[in-house]
């Protein structure tokens, strides 16, 4: 309790302090950016930052109804003070408050999004926008009943904001809604979890053991329809259909010491052979799979 009591009195201190600050004026400010920028003048990047804090407080009270610590939110307004001030350039007519409002502003909505929920909230500019605007925007529209919304009003958001409906109803729904742990029980005379009813994604055991069963079935009908080959169709088969990495008509005459053409016959002779072997133990073999078409 008195570690709590000592936070707090420490953190109105600092706002007192940055509030007590005193304002730049446009020429000062210009002439502390460009020491900053041409000679790397940190006591100039301290004033000018510092001038400023008051900005990035103002900015992370407004996001406190987030249910995230003044603190937290005033600490990652400031990295995008410093981002700000890293990026600035002083021979554009704006001041740097102007500038450094976006960066201020994009930092603590990241940091919003982050740590609002336990499960990722927004991860694109619509998502973002969204949650940042929509009870914002149902409140214009005197919409402020549950996740649910009507279809008129839910054209109207996707409309105003440029978004998709979908993705409207589906923010709507996520903001109604609370985190719940997958280890919390269904009801209060149940041992059963959250967790329980979640869908194993994994193709069950008896799957597996059929695909494994089908494979080494495939495996053992190929092998049996290649021993009707000669032993030149055997090797010209297994190079050019059988595995990964195809070799060349070319590459397959020079080494038997024939043309590429001849290589080409040989080749639909075996496969016309492989078929009808094939046919007579399983029936068609292209639809099947059992022989790459092509």
């Amino acid at each position: 309790m008195a570690t709590s009591r000592t936070s707090e009195n420490a953190d109105r201190r600092f706002v007192r302090k940055a509030m007590n600050k005193p304002m730049l004026s446009a020429e000062h400010e210009h002439d502390l950016a460009l020491r900053w920028r041409d000679d790397r003048d940190e006591e100039a990047l301290h004033e000018l930052t510092s001038a400023y804090m008051r900005l990035v407080i103002s900015m992370a009270s407004k996001f406190r109804h987030y249910g995230l610590a003044l603190p937290d939110l005033v600490q990652e307004g400031n990295v995008g003070l410093m981002q700000a001030a890293a990026r600035f350039d002083p021979d554009r007519e704006v001041r740097f408050s102007t500038y450094a409002s976006w960066w201020i502003r994009s930092s603590i909505q990241d940091f919003v999004l982050r740590n609002w929920s336990i499960v990722r909230t927004g991860t694109t500019a619509a998502q973002k926008s969204l949650f940042f605007n929509l009870k914002r925007l149902r409140a214009k529209i005197d919409d402020t009943g549950d996740g649910t919304l009507t279809p008129e009003n839910k054209t109207w958001i996707a409309t105003h904001l440029g978004v998709k409906e979908r993705e409207v109803e589906t923010m709507a729904s996520r903001l109604s809604a609370s985190d719940r742990s997958l280890n919390a029980p269904l009801s209060t005379d149940s041992e059963a979890q959250w967790q329980d009813l979640l869908e194993d994604e994994n193709s069950v055991t008896e799957d597996r053991v059929m695909a494994s069963r089908d494979g080494e079935r495939r495996k053992q009908w190929i092998a049996e329809a290649l021993r009707t080959l000669t032993e030149r169709e055997n090797l010209i088969i297994r190079e050019r259909r059988l595995t990964d990495d195809t070799v060349t008509l070319e590459v397959l005459g020079k080494r038997l010491g024939i043309s590429k053409e001849r290589v080409r016959q040989i080749e639909h002779q075996a496969l016309g052979k492989l078929r009808n072997a094939l046919v007579s133990m399983v029936g068609d073999p292209e639809e099947t799979g059992l022989i790459p078409v092509g």
